[in-house]
């Protein structure tokens, strides 16, 4: 995950265009997460399991044909002098130290080991909280798919990076809301639109996130700052999905997805406590970078992240 995530920049030819490319690259994820399950349950409908996974294989070969057609000017590799423990060493450091990406990893950290783990209660949810079967289970997470392609697409739209800090507080907040609405709802309509809400607030954070960190991280740091991302990411959400199941069992699966919720919130709540500093850091590299103009007004400064 962390060679794509650096790759992808290396594909684009105008920096402006990543944001783009970044909302277009998650769009086909989740598009793959409605048609995917639908498809495999046709496979498996007419011919069986086996014949499902071999489909599956058989697919890569489409992907492993398409990177041998790229033709990418990539820059020579320079040699490194130091070890491997020295590089990751200088990237953690990097993280730390600079404001803008240290701030996002924490909130992304956050919403990864308390919101996204609802997806293991969801069979609980479907089957026990809306009395429902299997197709309730699809329904609930068709719901957060399509939320998640809606966000993907409208990121997609975007023609500028500015705004994306605010958005990545306001998706928090709106997934912190969702799960908690979703906790409380015993009608299935209602969970699905709640689904929907959850599915775009995870999506605008994850999407809007990546998009800001590729956007300020230099060339020769991106590939360690990737995996710190990833580690945030998929890191993270073991460890959630424990808490989860903990919580659940002590409290009722309802109970378990309000607290996280809460806690996603929480964690908008903190992150609109550094956003005045964080724009701050950002401002003249993005006036380099020439995404905003040096003589903005001073009342149009906050405009940076928003």
């Amino acid at each position: 995950m962390p060679g794509r995530q650096a790759f992808l920049v290396q594909m684009i030819e105008e920096k402006q265009d990543l944001g783009n490319a970044i909302a277009l690259n998650s769009s086909m994820v989740n598009m793959a997460r409605l048609i995917g399950p639908a498809l495999a349950g046709m496979v498996i409908g007419v011919v069986g399991e086996g014949y499902c996974f071999l489909t599956d294989g058989v697919s890569y070969l489409a992907v492993i044909a398409s990177l041998l057609m790229m033709r990418v000017n990539v820059a020579a590799a320079k040699p490194s002098r130091s070890s491997m423990l020295q590089q990751l060493k200088e990237g953690w450091t990097y993280v730390r130290s600079f404001p803008p990406v240290r701030t996002i990893l924490l909130l992304f950290a956050l919403i990864s080991l308390m919101g996204m783990p609802f997806m293991v209660l969801m069979p609980i949810f479907a089957a026990q909280v809306l009395q429902g079967g299997p197709h309730t289970l699809g329904f609930l997470l068709g719901a957060s798919g399509v939320g998640a392609l809606i966000s993907a697409v409208s990121l997609a739209l975007r023609k500028t990076v500015r705004g994306l800090t605010t958005m990545i507080q306001l998706s928090a907040a709106l997934f912190g809301f969702g799960l908690i609405g979703f906790g409380l709802s015993r009608s299935l309509p209602l969970s699905l639109l709640l689904m929907l809400i959850v599915g775009f607030g995870m999506m605008q954070g994850m999407a809007a996130s990546n998009t800001v960190i590729q956007t300020l991280v230099p060339e020769d740091m991106r590939g360690r700052v990737m995996s710190y991302y990833t580690m945030a990411f998929v890191g993270m959400a073991p460890f959630g999905s424990l808490l989860a199941g903990a919580l659940a069992h002590r409290l009722g699966a309802p109970h378990a997805v309000m607290i996280t919720g809460a806690f996603c919130v929480a964690g908008a709540g903190w992150f609109s406590t550094q956003l005045k500093a964080v724009r701050n850091v950002m401002r003249p590299i993005y006036i380099e970078m020439g995404i905003i103009r040096s003589n903005l007004e001073p009342a149009m400064e906050d405009q940076v992240g928003r």
